[in-house]
């Protein structure tokens, strides 16, 4: 039997595409981004209907069929699997059965069991139904390692058969970018070290920035990777059998036979200085059931062939991610559905948009034009990691990624943050397109937050491929508005929550800013547009940590 949700879906694919509908009559050439088609774009994909866009479920399939309509009416071709629109990803999906996660402190022959989920929370394991591993513990500080910048938590520590416990955050004195990718590989260097497993511990610094109250509403949701050919989810380690997020009150009795108490540790963090790592003389028993179940969810993948004759194999990518994180499991509130209108409806609507100035151009660009629409972000940016491993054109004919993620429509902004551009070629190319539009760019205003690595082109950057992700900024070009408060406010109250849905929004803020999301879409479009005519193709800078450092060529036989 039919979906009740598919023929709606088509209709208001239609309605909302209605700029986009084919004719036999040339559309003649955008000049700008309609905000009313950003909008009509949004109020199809945050809505109810469409129950959160969770990757894997029916309605996420459905916003895939409307991203992929949308992009076949533009008169983009197919540039997924088999003549297709779609790339679809495999995924395991993974369920922690709450009441089997289990957390044993062993100290000096006494037993002390930490409660769940008051004093630590832990996720599933995608490896393994049931895990239980006994081992020593080991504060290894950060757990971060860089010749770049003289770090090597590891040293002089031998972690081997054993448990890694790590603070969580990164020191403040690396550069935000760089301190975004080096936290990200964390569980890898605790893994290649022998490590069985890895304790993090919340600190009183970061109970300020996120509260450990606030992960506690995620306990339900499952873990996902995507599998690879022989059928063992990518970018997991099998050795590391054991883990666990620990409150930094319960983390104090891990330290209870140390050399210096956890309170020690946490003075030398609010005075700015690395803790050294050191045996922690206790051991620790984690143990957990999980359930699996394999499913599939599509990248949406489409392509404006280029006009040169040469050039138009190579390719500038353009990406968003159609998922969001479904119903929630706050079970204060009654309305359950996340709706992610700004996350990231908002960037999709934006991508749509700039796929339409693209096929409206009365002279395409040179290069092609690759639209990249993942699934998976928010479970781990899977979707892109996945494009990245077995991209559907030539990884080496990948020249740049522009991406779209979570632009805050609530106010006309007067600045970005361009989160890479400083490591390219790039920088300059989005300097004038924002000018274009009289926009300034400006540094990152929270890099505690490592947005760097927490947005789908970050997989194409390990890749080798220069990357830009624009944020809208906090300055507002109307003095009434103050951006920075009101992105703090959206970023506190609404993000990830059923709030972001576009009646809460303009309850709090006001009218959605869609002429303020053309205005990003113009900037990205130029942008786009200026890789795609521009012979030389965009390169990393040579004195930057993307160089070589991270972003290496691909090596297609390495992953066979």
């Amino acid at each position: 039997m039919k979906s009740k949700f598919i023929p709606a879906a088509l209709l208001l694919a239609v309605v909302a595409g209605c700029a986009a509908t084919q004719s036999s009559v040339p559309a003649p050439a955008a000049t700008a981004a309609s905000a009313k088609a950003i909008e009509a774009h949004m109020q199809f994909l945050a809505a109810d209907e469409l129950a959160g866009r969770e990757t894997g479920s029916k309605e996420h399939e459905i916003a895939s069929l409307y991203i992929a309509t949308q992009l076949q009416a533009l008169g983009l071709e197919p540039a997924g699997d088999n003549g297709s629109y779609y790339q679809r990803v495999p995924l395991r999906q993974a369920r922690l059965a709450q009441e089997s996660a289990k957390f044993t402190l062993h100290t000096d022959g006494k037993d002390t069991q930490l409660s769940y989920p008051k004093a630590f929370f832990t996720g599933p394991s995608l490896q393994y139904t049931q895990t239980d591993i006994t081992a020593p513990l080991v504060f290894a500080g950060y757990g971060m390692v860089s010749e770049e910048f003289g770090l090597n938590d590891y040293a002089n520590l031998d972690v081997k058969g054993k448990i890694v416990v790590l603070l969580t955050g990164r020191p403040e004195s690396l550069p935000s970018e760089e301190a975004a990718h080096l936290s990200s590989q964390k569980t890898r260097l605790a893994a290649e070290r022998g490590a069985v497993g890895i304790i993090t511990l919340h600190t009183p610094a970061q109970e300020k920035v996120r509260p450990y109250a606030n992960s506690l509403l995620y306990l339900n949701t499952p873990g996902m990777e995507w599998l690879q050919a022989d059928g063992t989810p990518a970018d997991s380690f099998p050795d590391l059998k054991g883990g666990a997020y620990v409150h930094h009150e319960a983390a104090a009795a891990l330290f209870a036979k140390a050399p210096q108490s956890l309170a020690d540790i946490f003075t030398q963090l609010e005075n700015k200085q690395n803790p050294v790592g050191f045996q922690l003389g206790v051991s620790a028993t984690l143990s957990r059931s999980s359930s699996h179940e394999d499913i599939s969810s599509p990248n949406v993948i489409a392509v404006l062939p280029g006009s040169d004759p040469v050039l138009k194999d190579e390719y500038v990518v353009v990406t968003a991610h159609s998922d969001h994180i479904g119903y929630s499991n706050d079970l204060r509130i009654e309305d359950k559905i996340n709706n992610g209108a700004m996350d990231n409806a908002a960037g999709v609507s934006i991508l749509l948009e700039t796929a339409r100035l693209f096929a409206q151009l009365p002279v395409k660009p040179k290069r092609s034009i690759l639209f990249v629409v993942v699934t998976g972000e928010e479970k781990g940016l899977l979707g892109a990691d996945y494009f990245a491993h077995f991209p559907t054109r030539p990884i080496d004919k990948l020249v740049a990624n522009v991406n779209l993620d979570m632009p805050v429509l609530l106010y006309p902004f007067a600045d970005m943050i361009a989160f890479g551009a400083n490591h390219s070629s790039l920088g300059k190319v989005v300097e004038n397109a924002a000018a274009k539009e009289g926009i300034a760019l400006s540094a990152d205003p929270m890099p505690e937050q490592a947005i760097f690595t927490r947005s789908d082109h970050y997989t194409l950057v390990k890749k080798g491929v220069p990357a830009v992700f624009l944020m809208t900024g906090f300055k507002s070009q109307d003095p009434k508005q103050d951006g920075g408060k009101i992105w703090a406010s959206f970023f506190a109250k609404h993000y990830h929550k059923p709030s972001d849905d576009i009646p809460s929004l303009i309850k709090d803020y006001g009218a959605i800013r869609y002429d303020a999301g053309a205005v990003f879409a113009n900037i990205n479009f130029n942008i786009a547009l200026d890789i795609a005519n521009t012979t030389q193709r965009p390169y990393w800078l040579k004195d930057s940590f993307f160089n070589g450092a991270v972003g290496q060529p691909y090596n297609r036989e390495a992953v066979k």
